[in-house]
């Protein structure tokens, strides 16, 4: 599936395979002060339900995304686009291919974990739907730093939950 965001790109999203590891590395190192290693990257992908997908471009990796299946909802793992490619809908294409993948009856949220520091990635999630809804203390492995738990709700699930929280209200007045 060919997907282009608002500015620019239109990228091809497809499914990881092991010839994309060196560039995924690449935008890895390139991206994050305590990147995933090899043995990370493998670990988890090696799991039943996790699933690596990557934005290609004129047969470059951009960006990738390792998420997380679980009954009720997705869980994103770690997310990346390459520096040189930011703002060019490219992050923007692979959270709409995630999106897409939500469902009323099934899975209808997105979760994933932010540094308190990474702002940019903040406001990206925060302009694509996401809200934060927990700060997640002393988070991470590497540092103190805290976490902001952020959630995408499938749009009927949000509608469908409020019609409930209403008809609730009422009938405990």
């Amino acid at each position: 599936m060919s997907t282009q965001g608002k500015q620019g790109v239109c990228v091809h999203i497809r499914w990881m395979i092991r010839r994309d590891m060196p560039e995924v590395q690449e935008i890895e190192s390139g991206c994050f002060e305590f990147p995933w290693s090899d043995a990370d990257f493998i670990r988890c992908l090696r799991q039943r339900n996790c699933i690596g997908m990557v934005a290609e471009y004129d047969e470059r990796v951009l960006g990738f995304m390792i998420y997380e299946l679980h009954k009720t909802r997705l869980h994103v793992l770690n997310f990346a686009v390459h520096p040189d490619h930011r703002r060019r809908g490219v992050g923007e294409a692979m959270v709409q291919k995630l999106v897409s993948k939500l469902s009323h009856q099934r899975r209808n949220r997105i979760l994933l974990e932010v540094r308190e520091t990474n702002l940019s990635a903040q406001l990206f999630f925060r302009n694509a739907g996401f809200r934060a809804i927990s700060v997640l203390r002393d988070f991470y492995d590497d540092t103190t730093e805290d976490a902001y738990l952020m959630q995408y709700v499938h749009p009927s699930s949000e509608i469908e939950a409020a019609v409930t929280f209403n008809r609730s209200t009422r009938m405990a007045g």
